[in-house]
């Protein structure tokens, strides 16, 4: 097992639209990268459909398993838009008008001759005592409550939301991988590589099999938030896969 000195997280994508098909996830990948980038460990993603008590009952599973919860839809202008009232009922919080968030709409709107109607409105109620979340590409804004970061749906705006986040909490060592190559089937590397990954808990080891042009292959990724023992590990996986006659390739 991996020693943690890092930050843990959980994605939580919501939307109906994305398990339909309908609506091709682009979050997950890019906030996954993002959080290994500023040594933050994502533990798990999941997606949810847009029902209110899911919703609910989910935020209050999962703020109470890791130090960070990020969000993903359900915070537009239309009926189907209930992620903040839901987030609010799992903090048993009130959702009010933010006179902040109504400022920056105001703004925004203001000489284009869109109405910020009703609908649009919508986007300025935030659960009480959460903090506003920037948005500079569209105005509305997320929210932090607690431990959960609420963001947009829309990959640009998630991720514009996502990049003020993470200069704003708390960080942790990053991952440090080496990735090897070789026309080695995995089931002939299992056995030594679980026996290499046993003998130090600061390591973990994946395998990743190929198939390309008739040859099968394996590429084997040794991470650690040790530099010292992903060297010392990724050295023994080198010298056993010369045992097969192979030359390992490290890939960049």
């Amino acid at each position: 097992m991996t020693i943690n000195t890092q930050p843990t997280a959980i994605m939580l994508v919501i939307g109906n639209e994305v398990l339909s098909g309908r609506t091709k996830d682009k979050n997950i990948g890019w906030v996954a990268e993002q959080l290994t980038n500023h040594g933050i460990k994502l533990v798990e993603a999941r997606i949810i459909m847009d029902d209110h008590d899911t919703i609910v009952e989910t935020i209050r599973k999962l703020s109470k398993e890791v130090e960070y919860v990020f969000t993903s839809g359900g915070i537009g202008p239309t009926h189907d838009d209930i992620t903040t009232s839901a987030v609010a009922k799992a903090f048993n919080v009130p959702v009010l008008r933010n006179e902040e968030a109504l400022r920056r709409l105001k703004n925004h709107y203001k000489g284009t001759g869109i109405e910020l109607n009703s609908a649009r409105l919508k986007m300025a109620d935030i659960p009480e005592g959460a903090l506003l979340i920037d948005n500079p590409v569209s105005a509305a804004p997320g929210f932090n409550i607690e431990n959960v970061f609420v963001m947009a749906g829309v990959p640009k705006i998630m991720q514009a939301m996502l990049d003020g986040i993470l200069k704003n909490i708390k960080s942790g060592s990053k991952m440090v991988s080496i990735s090897i190559a070789c026309k080695i089937g995995e089931g002939n590397l299992a056995q030594e590589l679980q026996n290499i990954e046993n003998a130090d808990d600061n390591i973990e080891i994946g395998c990743y099999p190929w198939f390309k042009s008739g040859v099968i292959g394996t590429n084997i990724v040794v991470r650690s938030l040790n530099k010292d023992s992903c060297q010392r590990a990724s050295i023994k996986v080198k010298n056993f896969i010369k045992t097969f006659g192979e030359t390992p390739e490290i890939i960049e």
